[in-house]
């Protein structure tokens, strides 16, 4: 593709990469940028982008005196949901967005790791497609940090654990657990002790052998969930 504005991804740890995502995005071109502890980092106006990709992280969301990077994030992404700019957040991304339109984090107040199952409670064409089995599915989750439903955005799923599991607002979709997961992805995950820090031998086992079981499920809903999104994307760019 020639010409057409890029996907800006904002990538908050080396291992936190796009996985499943990379592959829907396909021929949209896209830059990745780290600018959690830049205190004036400079981004690009949401005009000259065609979509904001906000992946996961260790680092709470409202951290911003840690990692004032984080605050200008928040701006982008504000800006971009006025200006009708398609936004996929994912775990951290997905906090940072719901913060952006004026929500509340609460720390430590859902801790899920591991894979269990969430359940799709509206028709989404990016989050619908993640629900594999009677309106669920089993995910990766991977948090401690939960955020309240965002005025006016729409609940798209949610867990015992986490009410707050996906939403949209308008352009905008957050989601708290992990479809961008896959084999490789995961292996690396496990493989980071930034990852596994607290986790012990058993639970990283379990981890690894729930995601050979549940992974290749998750393939094609997968697949067509981040499709859905390139769309967006594509129709903009």
């Amino acid at each position: 593709m020639t010409d057409v504005r890029p996907v800006l991804v904002l990538q908050h740890a080396p291992h936190e990469g796009l996985g499943r995502i990379s592959a829907a995005l396909g021929d949209v071109p896209y830059r990745v940028r780290t600018v959690l502890d830049d205190p004036q980092p400079r981004l690009p106006a949401v005009d000259a982008l065609s979509g904001v990709v906000v992946m996961g992280g260790p680092m709470d969301a409202d951290d911003v005196a840690g990692h004032p990077g984080l605050a200008a994030e928040r701006a982008l992404l504000a800006a971009a949901v006025d200006a009708d700019v398609p936004v996929l957040g994912i775990c951290l991304g997905h906090q940072l967005l719901a913060l952006a339109l004026g929500s509340r984090l609460h720390r430590r107040a859902g801790v899920e790791v591991g894979f269990a199952p969430v359940r799709i409670v509206a028709d989404d064409p990016v989050v619908s497609p993640l629900g594999t089995g009677s309106g669920g599915a089993t995910v990766l989750h991977w948090h401690s940090d939960t955020v309240d439903l965002p005025a006016g955005a729409t609940l798209l799923a949610s867990s015992d654990v986490t009410p707050v599991q996906a939403f949209r607002a308008g352009s905008a979709v957050g989601v708290q657990f992990h479809p961008e997961l896959d084999a490789a992805l995961l292996d690396l995950w496990l493989r980071t002790p930034d990852m596994v820090a607290g986790l012990d031998e058993h639970e990283v086992d379990a981890i690894r052998a729930d995601g050979a079981r549940h992974l290749p499920a998750l393939a094609g809903p997968a697949a067509a969930a981040f499709g859905a999104f390139a769309g967006t994307v594509r129709a903009r760019g």
